[in-house]
């Protein structure tokens, strides 16, 4: 499990739950319930960083902590 700050929201447009990471630019996932998106999003983010470590792009260290406002899941 990755230490990113992971968004994740319910798309009407979609119907379906979106796992957004916003350190990572264009990095997200979806799935039918929370669960599916959170093992998916999980899935695209070790593909980000395979794709940026074999063009030799830098990866951005997670912050670990989210920003005030937002309640960390548990």
């Amino acid at each position: 499990m990755y230490k990113y700050v992971i968004i994740l929201y319910w798309s009407e447009e979609d119907s379906v739950f979106i796992a957004d990471v916003p350190e990572l630019p264009g990095c997200m996932a979806h799935g039918d319930t929370q669960q599916d998106a959170l093992h998916n999003v999980n899935d695209a983010i070790g593909l980000w960083i395979d794709t940026a470590r074999e063009f030799g792009n830098p990866v951005p260290e997670p912050k670990g902590e989210p920003s005030s406002g937002t309640t960390p899941l548990s």
